[in-house]
């Protein structure tokens, strides 16, 4: 049984791989053709591109403590990691929620690693707002979706009577 549970897993694992990988992508994208605080449009009256290192975590807090917040990344990746082993969401709804911000704090760790910041570059033009990047989108979705996922499914889904088999309560979705 544990085998086919991890079999299971491999999807949302290869999900967070594959937005990792978009995510550093974009980055290498930005860094090698948009000069520091350089803008370049890029959706006209909504979006820019703006080259920016973030060297703290959103809205620039904690700006001279890379170090602390790559720490915090790392132990979050952990601790989502054994979230999603440990079974704790069984449905696709909560299993790509936890992927999506695995996948958002990995991306943005390996830039704390690398270079010492993180690679921000959407800049929206229609309202004033913090210059983010591809895998703080995916914590900010990942976070949205296990917050709805919890409070509106978790209860239905996830919990068992005593003795209900995983594959018994896979059975509705």
């Amino acid at each position: 049984m544990r085998g086919g549970w991890i079999r299971k897993l491999v999807p949302y694992f290869i999900l967070a791989a594959v937005l990792v990988i978009v995510d550093q992508l974009v980055k290498y994208f930005v860094r090698a053709n948009i000069a520091l605080y350089h803008r370049v449009t890029f959706l006209p009256g909504v979006m820019d591109l703006t080259y920016v290192q973030n060297t703290g975590a959103a809205f620039s807090y904690f700006s001279s403590h890379t170090w602390v917040l790559a720490i915090i990344s790392a132990a979050v990746s952990v601790v989502l990691v054994i979230v999603l082993c440990k079974g704790l969401f069984k449905r696709p709804f909560g299993l790509i929620s936890v992927a999506l911000i695995l996948a958002g704090a990995v991306g943005n760790l390996i830039d704390r690693l690398v270079f010492g910041f993180v690679t921000d570059m959407f800049m929206t033009t229609f309202m004033d707002f913090a210059i983010f990047n591809v895998a703080d989108i995916c914590v900010v979705a990942g976070g949205i979706a296990v917050v709805v996922y919890v409070l509106f499914f978790y209860e239905k889904w996830e919990k068992r009577r005593k003795g209900e088999a995983y594959g018994a309560a896979d059975a509705d979705g």
